[in-house]
């Protein structure tokens, strides 16, 4: 098959590369019919993530459809069409016994494109699968389904979750990329006062603006200024840092309320500094993580009932093979305008009607 193959820092190609197998008996196989690019893909590229191997398999976002199952799988079957999440879970060690699927300690957590093979490719080899991938109603275009891979659940646990954003909170969001922008959307599900979006792009502020922020400013334009004539000086109960840079976590930490919260998304590939000499006395609450993927099935019925803004983030689709176009639109998004990139096959007519289960 074919596949986009990291090589290095700054190097990658859509290669050929050996076929993916059942290994082992909770195994499936699955024929990627659409598959998005990630912010931390190009962190990766970038040589953020310094675990990732030279010869690794990008991507760990996918929609597609099981061609084989591990003798052990009992949620899906050949021909299933399946979300596959960017999280895998074994189910049985201590954190995902807590449901904090992303610290599994039994082979699964973010493996995908990471520490295994991943999604960028022709097929990919989903392990644990009967707590990784998920049936999808024939209703969800795969356009749309992809999007509940990752950075669905991942604004919303890490961001607006873990930020504890309660009704009539001021929220505002540092970075208005995809992930920010998602963060904006499922914020207002929870009904906050408003939500302010943060970004040095005007196209992506407006962006946001159709995402549901009530006000937008941009990131070199005294940000600080508007949260708090907006807060009456106070600043923003929790403010969600998207971007994965020292200055914008920094800035985060000075636009947060004393009592508040500063929820961490971003991947950082550098330090950024804490100033305790400022906050020690502010009784903040920062928080980090990585997603659990454990909402996944509610979001993925919220998006079936077009309850998520899912369909206006895909600003580009390209065919499978166009890995490297799509990647350089995506990288260049202040240029192209890129929000999320969609490569696929075309459409078949082969799907399945089984419902997403759990909540």
């Amino acid at each position: 098959m074919k596949a986009f193959v990291f090589e290095g820092p700054g190097a990658a190609a859509w290669q050929e590369v050996p076929d993916p197998l059942v290994e082992e008996p909770g195994d499936v196989v699955v024929r990627v019919d659409a598959v998005t690019i990630c912010g931390t893909d190009l962190h990766i590229l970038e040589g953020d993530v310094p675990e990732v191997p030279s010869g690794t398999v990008l991507g760990h976002e996918a929609v597609g459809e099981v061609v084989e199952a591990g003798p052990d799988v009992r949620g899906v079957r050949p021909g299933d069409r399946v979300l596959v999440s960017c999280i895998t879970a074994c189910g049985r060690c201590r954190f995902c016994r807590e449901a904090v699927y992303g610290q599994c300690r039994g082979g699964g957590g973010w493996i995908l494109g990471h520490l295994i093979d991943g999604t960028q490719a022709e097929y990919v080899r989903v392990p644990h699968a009967d707590l990784s991938v998920y049936p999808l109603p024939g209703s969800l275009a795969s356009n749309d389904a992809v999007l509940l891979a990752d950075i669905f659940p991942t604004a919303y646990e890490v961001g607006v979750r873990n930020g504890r954003v309660r009704p009539g909170d001021t929220v505002a969001v540092v970075g208005a990329g995809p992930i920010g922008l998602a963060a904006v959307a499922t914020a207002g599900l929870l009904s906050p006062d408003r939500v302010i979006a943060i970004d040095l792009a005007t196209g992506r502020l407006d962006a946001a603006k159709h995402f549901g922020a009530d006000a937008v400013a941009l990131a070199d334009e005294d940000p600080g200024r508007l949260v708090a004539d907006l807060t009456d000086g106070l600043g923003a109960d929790v403010v969600i840092e998207a971007v994965g840079a020292p200055e914008t976590f920094e800035l985060c930490t000075r636009l947060v309320r004393p009592g508040g919260h500063v929820a961490n998304i971003g991947v950082h590939g550098k330090p950024a500094v804490l100033h305790l000499e400022d906050l020690w006395i502010r009784n903040l609450t920062i928080t980090t993580g990585l997603v659990d993927t454990r909402t996944t099935p509610t979001l993925l019925r919220m998006a079936a009932a077009g309850r998520l803004p899912t369909s206006p983030m895909v600003t580009h689709t390209f065919p499978l093979d166009a890995m490297r176009e799509a990647y350089d639109v995506f990288s260049r998004a202040a240029d192209t305008g890129a929000l999320k990139v969609v490569l696929g096959r075309p459409p078949h007519d082969v799907v399945s009607l089984r419902a997403a289960d759990g909540a």
